[in-house]
């Protein structure tokens, strides 16, 4: 695999961890996919949402989950922030927690 996943914070991960089964079994699959493929994986897996931030789109039976991400400088992906999607729209209280933490991220 050439990329490796980190996360901003050991609560986005215990949230993801948190999950409904059948996101958190979505999220390991499109995991594999990004680690291996990075900024290759597109629609439906995975899409640009501008200024370096990415979503992470996994499904399951449960509903809908969402991750945002990031790319760094030697093959790094940071997962940002996590929420269950109740909404057809991402809301944006969640979409300003990632832009949020990608500015910090990128300031290090």
């Amino acid at each position: 695999m050439n990329y490796t996943i980190e996360y901003f914070h050991s609560r986005v991960q215990a949230e993801i961890e948190s999950c409904p089964d059948g996101i958190l079994a979505d999220y390991a699959r499109l995991m594999e996919l990004l680690m291996e493929f990075g900024p290759g994986i597109k629609m439906p897996h995975s899409k640009a949402m501008g200024k370096g931030l990415f979503e992470l789109r996994p499904k399951g039976r449960e509903g809908t989950g969402r991750a945002f991400y990031c790319f760094l400088v030697g093959r790094r992906i940071i997962i940002l922030h996590a929420f269950i999607k109740k909404t057809p729209t991402t809301p944006e209280p969640e979409l300003k927690i990632a832009r949020k933490r990608i500015q910090e991220v990128n300031n290090d």
